[in-house]
């Protein structure tokens, strides 16, 4: 029964609880942007995992519209069956964030073994009990010079508008040497 509880009591003081999990998304998600992460912008916008690094989404977008570090996150103007449009986007990072009991459990059984009412903790503090690891996710937005969100579910350019972003998330997912894009298109 001693082994037992020894066995319980060690699981449970080298365990993490999730405080937060950040969102898992397999294809792509069309959702108001503020919804999704606080920071955004109201309109709705096609978000997908970026699992690459920074600034990468940048240099494909620089390269393949020729934009010359000239409003490359702001304005980008492309046109889809005749008319222009613009999409805007943005690199959002969501933290996982689990906390760490074993810090806590050693601070806790010093406090009780020494009989002491002014302990001060000397192994849990903020950096290592609340454990946290990064996911990316590129978060777009669509406008032109009628509308304002282009992929509001009333808009009529959002049927066309989403294959055209997701082939968009495709080419730049697949694609490692940026400058190959210039020549497909």
């Amino acid at each position: 029964m001693k082994k037992l509880v020894l066995l319980l009591s060690f699981l449970f003081s080298v365990s993490c609880i999730p405080l937060r999990v950040a969102p898992s998304i397999k294809d792509y998600k069309v959702t108001s942007g503020k919804r999704f992460k606080k920071g955004l912008p109201k309109k709705t916008t096609f978000i997908f995992e970026d699992p690459k690094n920074a600034n990468e989404f940048y240099s494909y977008v620089n390269i393949k519209f020729g934009l010359d570090d000239h409003f490359v996150d702001v304005e980008v103007p492309f046109e889809l069956e005749g008319k222009e449009y613009y999409f805007s986007f943005y690199e959002v990072e969501i933290n996982d964030k689990a906390l760490n009991l074993l810090p806590i459990a050693i601070d806790v059984a010093a406090c009780a073994a020494t009989d002491n009412d002014e302990f001060e903790p000397f192994v849990a503090t903020t950096d290592n009990t609340i454990l946290r690891e990064g996911n990316w996710y590129i978060a777009i937005e669509v406008f032109s010079e009628t509308e304002k969100d282009c992929l509001a579910e009333s808009s009529t350019a959002r049927e066309v508008l989403l294959p055209y972003l997701r082939a968009l998330k495709e080419e730049y997912l697949s694609t490692h040497n940026y400058h190959e894009v210039v020549f497909k298109n």
